[in-house]
């Protein structure tokens, strides 16, 4: 049978315009693809175990949290297409908590639409992010749905019904209007499949027995425990990330808070291991480690500029022994969520972020086509690796390896730092970090105000504290930096002269005095340790397939003992 040509025209006219939708927009998703991981694979869990246990009698609440909550509750009601993405529900949840102008926030969101989808934005679903408002009432909808003197029970189920647009069983995997091809962020899959959930729990537990709303009927409390499992075993893929590492940690805390049983501790799970590697990684709540997402950070300079910061310092405030003075000068908008949720720190990972109690040498592996973060640390001191970009679209922004001390530094050019070749991050091996050594392609930039206690031809000594020096070798290719526990530079100086007298042999080796010796290279490519060997003991550089974390958190032990 012979098509009409009035039939074979519309076609055709449909064809050619699917054809041009898809040659316009075709680069926009090829450009998208590397926002998330395309292949899950668990990364070995290494010789140190995440700490899970809680003894710890937290406070309910601090200065710091109170301080927040006003921070919020303050803030007028702006408007709900612009500023409902993330300022308007944190100003709802805030005077909600507070128990004031409850009126006027229960008119603002009887008054209010979705004002958008779910789902990352790009120029083909330029109306995205919804998630993020659904990831902020959500706490809403369960800490006050019950209690009809602070939500009023019309303004609840308007929540439920058309703020919360949701539910059912079946997750959106994939970038809206990308035709299938490419799988949603971290970010964006636990804030919209976890509101899902949640949306569906709450009807569920308050008498709606639809299977529609039955997490396991439909599959997706199967499905969220799957994709949360991922995260733990194969590692965040926007580690460190700034700023989507805030949103995926708040959304976990949605799920933590309010899920199953089976849900809430999977959630845990998560939240224990990147809190851990927060407090390895970092010192006095500063931190510097690579990131992936975004390239738009890559010159940020701060050593609290990272989003994971907005809840560890609110936690911390509500220790029963805690910092005075705890101020938090950023991240507000992810700070809220320590103001409420259940959720608190283990004991051992509370410690360690408030005082390193021995030296220790970790390595973080984040899988194929990644970087490591790798830390030599102990009481009053951090080096920590820069990193290493694995090309434009592995989105890693490489940082300058840094040492941080007791001295208050919070921004990168009031710490020692080291980086190179070149100003250009996506050119640098930055994971040249041993134990209490650092080394790196290009010089060694040092504070203003530090001046040498001691000096030579090749060595610069300062004592930086009591018990403390850092020796610097600097040359415009090559820089080195090794921190001793030490009462006298000079002796310090005098050492680091006898074991590294040439200058040439530093180009690939160090040898650590009354240590063993180290053998580099600062041009290493990409997809490789800088670090060659230790004494004659070929280590392994592959930190592709590097565990989760691995190393020592005693005194340091031989090479041969390191994993």
């Amino acid at each position: 049978m012979k098509m009409p040509s009035k039939r074979r025209k519309e076609l055709l006219i449909a064809a050619t315009a699917a054809f041009l939708a898809i040659a316009v927009t075709l680069p926009f998703v090829i450009d998208y693809v590397s926002i998330s991981r395309r292949h899950h694979v668990p990364l070995p869990p290494g010789n140190i175990a995440t700490p899970n246990e809680r003894s710890i009698r937290w406070n309910d609440e601090s200065e710091l949290t109170r301080k927040v909550l006003t921070y919020w509750a303050d803030r007028p009601l702006g408007d709900w297409k612009s500023e409902g993405k993330i300022k308007a529900p944190r100003t709802l949840l805030a005077r909600l908590m507070l128990g004031v102008d409850l009126a006027a926030t229960n008119d603002y969101l009887l008054s209010q639409e979705p004002w958008g989808n779910v789902g990352s934005t790009w120029p083909g679903n330029p109306n995205g992010d919804y998630d993020f408002t659904l990831a902020g009432l959500i706490p809403i909808l369960y800490l006050f749905g019950d209690d009809p003197d602070v939500l009023y029970p019309q303004t609840r189920d308007h929540l439920v019904k058309k703020l919360i647009p949701i539910d059912g069983g079946e997750p959106l995997r994939m970038v809206p209007r990308t035709a299938g091809l490419v799988p949603d962020t971290e970010n964006h899959l636990l804030m919209t499949e976890g509101s899902r959930y949640l949306k569906n729990r709450w009807l569920m537990l308050h008498g709606d027995s639809s299977a529609t709303y039955d997490n396991i009927a439909n599959g997706l409390e199967e499905w969220l425990l799957g994709f949360i499992e991922e995260l733990r075993s194969a590692g965040l893929y926007e580690f460190n990330s700034i700023p989507y590492e805030g949103y995926t940690l708040t959304a976990l805390l949605n799920l933590e808070a309010f899920g199953s049983t089976e849900v809430q501790s999977a959630a845990r799970r998560v939240l224990d291991q990147l809190n851990w590697n927060y407090a390895v990684g970092s010192l006095r709540f500063r931190r510097f480690p690579p990131f992936r997402r975004q390239y738009a950070h890559a010159s940020d300079t701060s050593l609290m500029g990272d989003r994971h910061v907005g809840l560890i310092k609110p936690w911390i405030s509500l220790l029963p022994e805690r910092p005075e003075n705890l101020k938090l000068k950023g991240n507000q908008h992810i700070a809220i969520w320590a103001c409420w949720s259940p959720y608190r720190l283990p004991d051992r990972t509370a410690r360690w972020i408030l005082e390193k109690p021995t030296d220790y040498f970790i390595r973080i592996g984040h899988g194929a086509d990644s970087s490591p973060e790798i830390y030599s640390g102990g009481p009053g001191y951090l080096l920590s690796a820069g990193g290493v970009n694995r090309g434009p679209r592995s989105l890693i922004v490489a940082r300058p390896i840094t040492l941080c001390l007791d001295d208050g530094a919070n921004d990168l050019p009031g710490v020692v730092h080291l980086s190179g070749p070149g100003k250009d991050f996506r050119q640098w091996n930055n994971t040249g970090v041993w134990r209490n050594t650092a080394v790196a392609a290009g010089p060694v930039h040092l504070p203003s105000k530090w001046e040498a206690s001691a000096e030579s031809r090749l060595w610069k000594v300062f004592q930086r504290e009591a018990n403390l020096c850092v020796g610097v070798h600097s040359q415009t290719d090559l820089g080195v930096v090794h921190v001793v526990r030490s009462e006298n530079a000079e002796q310090v100086l005098d050492s680091l002269d006898k074991s590294n007298a040439n200058k040439e042999t530093l180009r690939s080796a160090f040898q650590i005095p009354n240590g063993p010796r180290l053998v580099y290279d600062v041009d290493a490519p990409k997809n490789r340790w800088v670090i060659q060997r230790v004494n004659d003991q070929i280590i392994d550089r592959n930190f592709d397939a590097w565990p989760a974390m691995s190393g020592t958190t005693d005194s340091p032990v031989t090479p041969r003992d390191d994993p």
